[in-house]
């Protein structure tokens, strides 16, 4: 990560540095998470030479696995996708995305980046070489694009789907439990609040409470949104979650096609996942923890160990 920022910054004209460059100290700015189509800190990726361009894909490459970089790329995607089912009124466009740098790679101990823009916030911060790598968002509208019945474009289908499958998965008593209300809200809970440390209320089915193969589920599920990361960081970030006080909790109906709304909570983990709008075709996803998001636990304990 050190290396892709400091090749960023290096590969900006003054201008452009001034957008994406700033102090780390700036936490109003650091402190961000704005996935809906609104004014962002940082540079934007239409304004950017080719060189440029390319070395913040690769710093946001730094911060995702494989296929979670393929999604975040089908994200980006879908702008254009979006403004020809508007009729082209919003002008919404695939390089209307932003960068920006708090800190210096080159030698501070703390410092952060962030990529975003509509549907896509991937935040890193960093303290003496250790990544806290949250919050990371993903949405997609059209969540869906068929043809004939068949699926063109899904991008975050496994996010449904295994979701689908543990609520399948549970019995009478479980379900009841994990079902807390016949209405899914309209967004997830968290939102684009930069901090949200409460715990959301009714929590849902406890994992211990589960049978074999809805704790096998719910499981997975968590990895394959711990698994947005790199991998040395996904292991790292499973390490850090207590699994038996995980709860998972659906708001809405349960059919297909129909608006619905999960989430998993944990002591440090928030996952939420919702589809609530354009009749049940605009999805929004997000890996959050609610007590440290953008490092701010790890953050305290350095500022009070090194600048007392």
């Amino acid at each position: 990560m050190r290396t892709a920022a400091t090749a960023l910054l290096d590969s900006l004209d003054g201008p452009a540095l001034a957008l994406a460059a700033h102090p780390f100290s700036d936490d109003a700015g650091r402190r961000w998470i704005e996935y809906r189509p609104r004014p962002r800190p940082g540079v934007c990726i239409a304004d950017l030479d080719r060189t440029a361009r390319k070395a913040a894909h690769r710093l946001l490459a730094t911060a995702l696995s494989p296929h979670a970089y393929a999604q975040a790329m089908a994200v980006i995607a879908l702008e254009e996708v979006l403004d020809r089912k508007e009729g082209w009124r919003r002008g919404r466009h695939s390089d209307d995305y932003w960068i920006a740098v708090y800190g210096d790679p080159r030698r501070d101990d703390c410092w952060s980046w962030r990529f975003e823009g509509h549907h896509l916030s991937v935040t890193m911060t960093l303290v003496d070489d250790q990544v806290l790598p949250t919050p990371v968002f993903l949405g997609a509208n059209p969540a869906r694009v068929s043809y004939a019945g068949r699926t063109v474009s899904r991008p975050l289908a496994p996010e449904e789907d295994l979701a689908r499958a543990l609520l399948n998965s549970l019995e009478p008593s479980g379900r009841g439990a994990a079902i807390v209300s016949d209405q899914a809200p309209a967004d997830i809970r968290s939102a684009t609040a930069p901090c949200f440390s409460d715990r959301i209320e009714p929590a849902g089915v406890r994992r211990a409470n589960l049978g074999l193969t809805a704790r096998s589920l719910l499981d997975q599920l968590v990895v394959l949104y711990l698994d947005r990361l790199p991998e040395e960081l996904a292991a790292r970030e499973a390490t850090r979650i207590a699994t038996g006080d995980l709860y998972f909790a659906w708001e809405g109906p349960t059919g297909p096609a129909q608006r619905h709304y999960y989430r998993i909570q944990g002591d440090d983990l928030l996952i939420e996942y919702d589809n609530t709008s354009d009749d049940g075709n605009h999805a929004h996803t997000v890996l959050r923890r609610p007590y440290s998001d953008f490092g701010d636990d790890v953050l305290a304990t350095h500022r009070a160990q090194s600048h007392p």
